[in-house]
Parts: structure tokens; sequence; C-alpha cells
């Protein structure tokens, strides 16, 4: 399947595409591989391809089934049609007492936070797909930051970074100078981002990030920028709508979104992956084309500025800059 290179509105912009390194200042990843006609893939590893690009918790390993090519896509999908993943949903919720925020809140202080704590750490302990995600998710954090800084120096800018994780974002923005609020649905990850901050940042003059356990929805305040990373995949279309409209009444000049792109061959690799959930529990994962979030954004005053796409073998991630429609080109 190709992949169209990073587009721009205004003006140009250089996020990470592994098909078209010229597209990033950076070293190249290795040449992505999308199920060859020559190669077999295991299937847990081909939801990551989809269901992984933000932090949901598809396994990564499990009973393996060969996908020669497109002939057998269209089987599978034929497959999956027969499927029902909901009826584990339902239990999955059932169990927690609630909903999808429910299960992604108990998922996140539980089996997920130390599956994604590794994967957003340093630790030699990960398999290939999930140091690749690390990779993908890197290049998310390290495009936005770009973003942030082309315009000028962050010293003294408010920022909100909404499902901050492990403070793979808020870490590196007080280090520039930002004056971060960094929030996150789940106390495990507010710790062990507490934790990172205070040993990365002791020996520099820095801020140090506010953080707070709580969900998009609670949010408040105002800021200059507002971002959220790889967390819209939690929220179906309907409720990202509201959740993208919330965040931008919470941002003065600029909001940075990342999500996880809707197109038939990524959502055909999710739910191939939902039929394999392996021996832990994976939250539901939504993908959002990327019309659909720039229609969001319109109705509520806002306009998509710059664009990106970032890609590696096992990440997508769209990533857009929205400002202020009024504001100038």
């Amino acid at each position: 399947m190709a992949f169209s290179t990073l587009l721009s509105s205004t003006p140009p912009i250089w996020l990470h595409n592994s098909r078209n390194p010229k597209c990033s200042p950076n070293p190249p990843l290795p040449k992505s591989k999308f199920i060859p006609r020559t190669k077999t893939l295991a299937l847990p590893e081909a939801s990551a391809a989809a269901a992984a690009a933000a932090a949901t918790g598809v396994p990564f390993d499990g009973t393996a089934i060969a996908v020669l090519g497109g002939g057998s896509i269209a089987a599978l999908a034929a497959v999956i049609s027969l499927s029902d993943p909901e009826k584990r949903r339902q239990l999955q919720a059932e169990e927690v007492g609630g909903g999808d925020k429910e299960v992604v809140k108990d998922y996140f202080n539980n089996s997920g936070f130390q599956r994604w704590k590794k994967i957003y750490g340093d630790t030699d302990d990960v398999n290939k797909v999930q140091l690749d995600i690390r990779i993908g998710h890197a290049k998310t954090v390290e495009n936005a930051l770009m973003m942030l800084t082309e315009e000028g120096p962050l010293r003294g800018v408010t920022i909100c970074d909404a499902g901050c994780g492990t403070g793979s974002l808020s870490i590196p923005l007080a280090r520039e100078g930002a004056v971060v609020s960094a929030s996150d649905i789940s106390a495990a990850m507010v710790a062990e981002a507490e934790r990172q901050a205070a040993e990365e940042l002791k020996d520099i003059s820095a801020t140090m990030p506010k953080f707070e356990v709580r969900d998009l929805e609670s949010l408040d305040g105002k800021y200059d920028t507002v971002v959220c990373l790889d967390v819209l995949i939690h929220y179906p279309q309907n409720k990202a709508d509201g959740m993208i409209a919330h965040l931008a009444s919470l941002a003065e000049k600029r909001l940075i979104l990342s999500f996880a792109p809707k197109t038939f061959y990524f959502d055909l690799l999710k739910r191939i992956g939902e039929l394999f959930p392996g021996p832990s529990k994976a939250t539901r994962a939504y993908l959002h084309s990327e019309a659909d979030v720039e229609r969001a954004l319109e109705k509520v005053g806002w306009r998509i500025r710059k664009r990106g796409f970032i890609t590696t073998q096992f990440y997508f991630a769209k990533l857009v800059e929205a400002v202020p429609a009024s504001a100038s080109v």
C-alpha cells in the first residue's frame, strides 16, 4: 500500500515518513514492509500496525497466522465479518464497572502500565514490535516539539500536555523553559512521569511540570498551546468531536493532535488484531480520518495549519497543528 508523503497547507512541514527519508532531518528508519507477497507476518504484529499507532493494549504475542498477500487479506476480511469482538469488550466493561473510560483507566493502572512503561522507556526488554512503536512514538514527540519551537523559544509559554503518559513530551517541554501542565487518566503513569521529571530535570534550571491525575473531559483553564498525542484512539468519532472541541476551548493560540489514521487497510489490520487478544486484555481502539478531525476543528472555528504523517514499520500517526481560523496565515 502506498502512503502519501507529508502534506502542508501553510507552510511546508518536515515530518517523518520512513518511505521518504528526505522528509526528516534525522537518520531514516529501516524501510517499512507492509505485508509483501513473499513475506509472512504474524497477525499480532499486523494488528499492532494500526491498533498500536497510539497507546493501546493490543498484545504483541500469541498465535501466529501467516498473511501472504492481497488474496489472504480478502479471505481474512471474510473471517473477521463473522467474528464479534464486542462481546469481549462488554465483559471487560462489566469487570471494571463502566465503559470505555473505566476500561482504559483500569488497563493503564495495571498490566497496560507495565507494558507501556517499557515501550516509552529505554529498557532492552522489548520485542521487535514494541521497539518499533517506541521509535514511532518518539518521532511523533520529536515532530511535535519541532512544531512548537519553530516559531520561537518556549520559555514562559504555557502548555497543556493532555494525556501525558510517562512524560515523554512534558519533560523536554520543561527543559525548553515552557510552563507545563500535564495530566493523564492513569495514576501509575503520572507517578512515573513525576519520577522521571525529577530525575531528568534535577541538574538544570527548569520549572517542573505540574502533573495531575485527570481525564481529558475534566481539564480546564487556558493555555497558549494544548497538545494531545496518541490519545484520541480511545474515543469513538462522535465523542472525539466533542473532545477536540473541548481541547480547542482550552487553547489560546495552538492545538496539536496526533491520531491513528482511519483507512480501509489500517481498519482491517486493527480488526484482525481484535480476533487475537492474547493472554492480557486490550482497550478498544478507534481510528479517525483526517477529514473527520478537520471537520470537528472547523465546527469550533479552528483550521489546520500544518499536517504530517509519521510512519515506522508498526506505527502510524497523523499529526496536525490547528490554529483559530481568524489567525493570520
